[in-house]
């Protein structure tokens, strides 16, 4: 297949949460019949409910910048994996930063998809890989071949079953645990890390952001269990905080002393640059990569600034965590501005709970939906979200069309699903604002 058609094929598997077929029998079988690439790669393995994105996009970074083994290049060479994309599925995989070329992602989709074919006709496994799964797969194989000599791997859903969970970490790293894909993870918080957990692996030792109580006397007793070291955030200091609409700085201190300027805004960025840094000094990184690779990430659709006059942000807040770290930062720093809210949500996720955070922030508030088939309809957001000023229109250029009076003093965010962000990003970058 050629990349459009390898793409197409990918989304014919069907939404990749929907789909989800849990267990690792399959992707093994995959893996087995390619060689094992895994083990050829040392690895981070990063699961969490928020925050576990920008997180690895921080651990890479800094890892890019680091000198390499001995007798390699001078920089070491890096995989990330991490989900969902914003535009294309070569974002997905990146080698030294940048996505995958078209080429050589249809090449690896081939290569799998045979590989898979294969399998089924000898009755080996007994359904297609999904979405998400051939993805994983693709991956290792790319980032084997290309001899990377770090990959930071991000957990798709959950953990435990997540088909990222047959890879041998050198460090597991744990980011916040809250509530999300309940249907899938539990109704608790404890069942929830529980699912989480499901990284740890014995003689693998780990990395825990600052957690909840329930999440984390879960997290403590499997590691326990496995007896292996764990390093906490919890255990480092945060002195000297300086933080604005654009990011923050920091003094990290514990058993290095680190000053850290992260790129990346809202105040939950803190805690993980502090878990990118303590993951990062856990694989012997340098200082001075630490605090390069972290001030020079960049995570888009995450609380990005993408026009000045209106001052226009997109953020994927998709879940009531990511909406309570979005209201807080409204709070903070715009609560003296006229906020206007664009909001489009998918029909599985919470968005009674997510409007009642968000939509008390905003004076006004337009509410579409994303062009998906899971997406609410504007109609039944209305039903369940109230504002005293509350307008729908079906598409997010009508949304758009609603803001285009907006004053110097007005805020535009548009939020919700990562795929409203999405569209937002692509039709500003058709205008020539990115």
């Amino acid at each position: 297949m050629n990349y459009p058609d390898s793409v197409h094929f990918l989304y014919a598997l069907g939404n990749e949460i929907k789909t989800a077929k849990l267990g690792l029998d399959r992707i093994r079988g995959v893996l087995d019949a390619l060689g094992r690439p895994q083990d050829k790669l040392r690895i981070v393995h990063v699961a969490g409910t928020n925050g576990k994105g920008s997180t690895c996009a921080m651990i890479e970074s800094a890892l890019r910048r680091a000198p390499g083994p001995e007798g390699a290049s001078p920089q070491r060479r890096t995989g990330l994996f991490t989900s969902p994309h914003l535009a294309q599925p070569t974002e997905r995989i990146r080698i030294d930063g940048q996505p995958l070329p078209t080429a050589q992602f249809t090449d690896a989709f081939n290569r799998v998809h045979a590989a898979v074919e294969g399998l089924l006709a000898a009755g080996a496994i007994d359904f297609h890989t999904t979405y998400f799964e051939t993805v994983t797969a693709m991956a290792l194989l790319v980032f084997a071949e290309e001899n990377t000599d770090m990959v930071v791997l991000e957990v798709g859903l959950g953990g435990r079953l997540d088909a990222t969970n047959v890879a041998d970490p050198e460090l597991c790293v744990i980011t916040p645990v809250d509530f999300d894909h309940e249907a899938f993870l539990g109704k608790s918080l404890e069942s929830i890390a529980a699912e989480k957990a499901g990284i740890l692996k014995a003689g693998v030792p780990a990395v825990f952001s600052r957690q909840r109580p329930e999440a984390e006397q879960v997290l403590n007793l499997r590691a326990a269990e496995l007896s292996i070291p764990v390093a906490r955030t919890a255990g480092w200091t945060v002195t000297d905080l300086e933080l604005d609409a654009r990011g923050s700085r920091f003094r990290l201190s514990g058993e290095r002393d680190l000053r850290i300027a992260c790129p990346l805004a809202g105040e939950h960025q803190v805690e993980n640059a502090s878990t990118a840094a303590v993951a990062l000094t856990r694989l012997g990184v340098s200082d001075s990569a630490i605090e390069t690779g972290i001030a020079q990430t960049r995570w888009p659709g995450r609380l990005e600034r993408i026009s000045e006059r209106p001052e226009i942000i997109l953020d994927g807040a998709h879940n009531p965590a990511g909406a309570r770290a979005l209201a807080a930062y409204i709070e903070r720093f715009y609560s003296h501005r006229r906020v206007r809210l664009i909001y489009g949500a998918m029909r599985d996720k919470a968005v009674a709970e997510i409007s009642g955070i968000l939509f008390p922030r905003a004076r006004q508030v337009i509410v579409t939906a994303p062009r998906q088939a899971r997406a609410l309809s504007p109609e039944a957001m209305r039903e369940i979200a109230d504002h005293p000023d509350l307008r729908i229109t079906p598409t997010l250029e009508g949304a758009l069309e609603l803001v285009r009076d907006a004053s110097e003093n007005d805020v535009i965010f548009i939020t919700g699903s990562l795929f409203l962000v999405a569209e937002a990003r692509a039709c500003y970058l058709r205008w020539g604002m990115l």
